[in-house]
């Protein structure tokens, strides 16, 4: 059996290794046992790296970075930092980082035991990548910067490459990808969906948009409907696509009027993309004209069905010909799901 001195308990000595490993408790891990996340505390806007001509300046902010095997370091950085971007190439831009440093001694043999802001020059080239911290170094990448060749136009900062952490069970924001090695019941945002895992693959829970709509052109023998009289006053005919609860809808507006042919044809003047597509033919019943229907046909008022189909096609079929078939047609409020 391995004892271990727990925190908390009065006469029991604990060192700086036992604090940073116990302090791995206290943000999301990385996949393995004993491990922790490194990042920005999320909504803070710590740390924010500008320019300033030559000048770089990083922000104060906190930070949690973890390193294998030693736990997690806490950093509290209470003043900006400045650092001096190296000029440009005279031919070849360059892709530069700025990343935060914990110097520990007894993990990096540097023989200081402080946390900093480290700037670090990449190398000019035609197809330049970010540089990568040489050697046995505690870090967490904060921006990079591209810069241009010289007369190329003006430095541009990026910070998608800083990781943001967040507590056991909190919601991962800003991400560009999804967490490594994640556990059942995990949530991040991946900047327009919420995700979830449920064990085998990442889930969509909500999506964060706001969809515009698409206004198809129509076939020959259709009117698209107005906000006066065609289509019985329902507006153009329009559609979108959009997620709920993890599933993809297709939503339609609006009205049109038939004016001639038959109805049973593509109303569209092209089927739809493959991406609004149904797997399987959806049928729904809609509204539509009764003027102009005999006695001996009421029967088939409001009994146009409509098929959203798997090419693209979107028909509109009546019990049978002649009056029955329709000369105005509503879409507004159609939803049906494509998977």
């Amino acid at each position: 059996m391995v004892a271990v001195n727990p925190l908390w308990i009065d006469n029991l000595a604990v060192n700086a290794f036992n604090l940073r490993r116990s302090d791995s408790v206290l943000t999301m891990h990385s996949g393995a046992a004993l491990s922790a996340r490194s990042g920005i505390v999320p909504g803070t806007g710590g740390l924010s790296v500008s320019l300033s001509g030559s000048t770089i300046i990083v922000s104060t902010g906190i930070a949690l970075v973890y390193y294998p095997g030693e736990g997690v370091f806490r950093a509290a950085m209470t003043s900006a930092s400045s650092l001096t971007l190296t000029a440009a190439h005279a031919t070849l831009p360059r892709i530069d980082l700025v990343y935060l440093r914990v110097w520990c001694n007894s993990v990096d043999g540097s023989g200081l035991n402080q946390a900093d802001v480290v700037y670090l020059a990449g190398t000019a080239s035609s197809t330049p990548t970010a540089p990568v911290p040489a050697g046995t170094q505690i870090y967490m990448p904060l921006a990079t910067i591209s810069v241009p060749a010289s007369g190329g136009g003006s430095p541009t900062v990026s910070t998608a490459v800083r990781p943001y952490t967040v507590a056991p069970g909190g919601i991962l924001p800003l991400q560009t990808s999804a967490p490594a090695s994640p556990y059942v019941g995990q949530y991040y945002d991946d900047q327009t969906n919420l995700r979830r895992w449920n064990g085998s693959s990442w889930e969509t829970l909500a999506k964060v948009e706001t969809v515009g709509w698409t206004t198809p052109t129509l076939a020959a023998n259709y009117t698209t409907g107005d906000l006066v009289t065609n289509g019985n006053a329902q507006g153009p005919i329009r559609y979108r696509k959009f997620t709920d609860r993890g599933t993809d809808y297709m939503e339609w507006d609006g009205g049109a009027q038939r004016t001639a042919g038959s109805q049973i044809l593509n109303i569209l003047q092209a089927a739809l993309p493959a991406a609004f597509r149904p797997a399987a033919r959806a049928s729904l019943v809609i509204a539509r004209n009764s003027s102009g229907i005999t006695s001996g046909d009421f029967a088939t008022v409001h009994s146009l069905k409509v098929d959203f189909n798997q090419d693209g096609t979107v028909s509109l079929v009546a019990h049978n010909a002649g009056l029955a078939e329709t000369s105005w047609f509503s879409f507004r409020g159609i939803r049906y799901t494509l998977s």
